[in-house]
């Protein structure tokens, strides 16, 4: 954790030097439980025909912009995301994209080191988010957050917490108006590593609408920075054009850290 958001002195490395911000991982083969056709049959009337198997992958980076912002230890990061579903196996169909996601954010984050027992809380981080898909008429997901991050590890453990707002007038978006309901207002990311191993979880949750998403990852040595990498996913939202639709998904591949 204080590599990846250089809270100290010893891990750091100025600004424009690329960073890791989520995971950058390819699953080689991702099972999902039942295929979303619902949106593409509306767009054409052929639809999709989209195979169970698809090949999905997440690119994500972070650099560090401006460093202690006005002579505070605030520093200025700039970060994106990108994750595909590509449906490679479906040659009948052209093995098409089946849907990608774009997140770009900007984000101030501060160092802490405040002791609290069982955890110590290690940075705060404010931060501002877009995220779409990058198509348009009924295909068209999209929606803008501000959000608050708390992180915080003990040895071989490390949590993030992290609340957001929608800022986009949702009633104008007529395609995923109800977004929060299904993805919630916040997520909870737990993490465990030990002897070069990794098991992590992402929760979230909208309690009052009882709709949310549960994400489970094993990452394991293979050589140097790849890992081995299996992926578990249940519930709604695991891409945007899945938002308000529940489904089960296993898949297998390789995680790069850097």
């Amino acid at each position: 954790m204080a590599q990846w958001w250089e809270l100290d002195n010893a891990s750091k490395r100025g600004v424009f030097n690329f960073r890791p911000h989520r995971d950058t991982y390819i699953l080689l083969a991702n099972y999902s439980s039942s295929s979303n056709q619902g949106p593409f049959e509306e767009f054409t009337p052929a639809g999709l025909k989209a195979k169970h198997v698809e090949l999905m992958y997440q690119l994500s980076f972070k650099m560090k912009l401006l460093e202690q912002v006005a002579q505070t230890p605030v520093d200025l990061w700039f970060g994106y995301t990108q994750e595909s579903f590509w449906q490679a196996y479906n040659r009948a169909a052209s093995s098409p994209f089946r849907e990608t996601n774009y997140q770009p954010e900007v984000m101030l984050t501060a160092p802490f080191n405040i002791p609290l027992g069982v955890i110590d809380v290690r940075y705060l981080t404010l931060g501002a988010v877009h995220q779409s898909n990058g198509q348009t008429s009924t295909l068209l997901r999209s929606w803008n957050r501000v959000y608050a991050e708390i992180g915080a590890e003990k040895e071989r453990f490390a949590l993030a917490f992290r609340l957001w707002k929608r800022l986009d007038n949702a009633r104008s978006n007529n395609d995923n108006y109800d977004i929060a309901d299904y993805l919630g207002h916040g997520d909870l990311q737990l993490s465990y590593r030990v002897d070069g191993h990794e098991w992590s979880v992402t929760g979230r949750r909208n309690f009052k609408k009882r709709h949310g998403g549960l994400q489970f990852g094993w990452a394991f040595p293979v050589r140097a920075n790849l890992k081995g990498y299996l992926q578990g996913f249940s519930g709604y939202g695991q891409s945007l054009i899945d938002y308000n639709y529940s489904q089960k998904s296993l898949g297998a591949g390789f995680l790069v850290e850097f």
